[in-house]
């Protein structure tokens, strides 16, 4: 069973928050642009400075080595980056299942990166990021690049990969639509306050 817990947790101009995110939990964040939702993901991320703790399943975050941290608390940030010139050696351990799943065949591993559109970027990231087996997902906007097809692809793949693992999520969307479909709660950002959304 994962929990993510924040306590008293600042990041940029937010006030602290104290929070709880339940094994297989999805919440999801709003809030206008420049408002700090993709600063808040990186903090709990451990790649931008914060305040208070962050505990994976009651382990501190300064307990446990940043790349291993970055590993179970995975983030996928709207714009991914890439270091080989293939996509192969960038996911050798991935499941075809999900490859199969968001919209690709397996010889996509050999794929130049540099000829993938923006949708494929996103998509493969997000394949990428699944193959480390995090406890943990931080999701920026993951479906903001993709037609309606293929956005419901990758909503299903993590809905299934939450119910396999356990998986935790906070899922950033500026769609009320989605956020009321794939979150159990939501949160939108006020000023400098994290407060909870209401859906109805």
């Amino acid at each position: 069973m994962t929990t993510l817990t924040l306590i008293q947790f600042q990041s940029h101009q937010l006030e602290p928050i104290d929070m709880e995110l339940g094994s297989g939990e999805c919440i999801t964040l709003s809030g206008p642009s420049g408002s700090g939702k993709t600063l808040l993901l990186r903090a709990l991320a451990d790649l931008d400075p914060h305040q208070g703790e962050v505990r994976l399943d009651d382990q501190p975050q300064n307990r446990i080595p940043a790349p291993e941290w970055r590993r179970q608390v995975g983030l996928l940030p709207t714009e991914s980056h890439w270091w080989h010139e293939s996509i192969g050696p960038h996911i050798p351990a991935i499941d075809g299942t999900i490859l199969h799943n968001l919209g690709f065949e397996d010889k996509c591993l050999e794929w130049q990166v540099s000829r993938l559109s923006s949708g494929e970027r996103q998509r493969l990231a997000l394949a990428r990021l699944l193959s480390n087996q995090p406890k943990v997902l931080l999701l920026d906007e993951p479906t903001a690049n993709l037609d309606a097809e293929n956005a419901q692809r990758v909503e299903q793949v993590i809905q299934q990969y939450r119910q396999d693992s356990g998986c935790s999520v906070i899922w950033v969307s500026h769609t009320l639509e989605q956020r009321q479909r794939v979150g159990e709660r939501g949160y939108i950002i006020k000023g400098n306050r994290l407060e909870p959304e209401a859906w109805t």
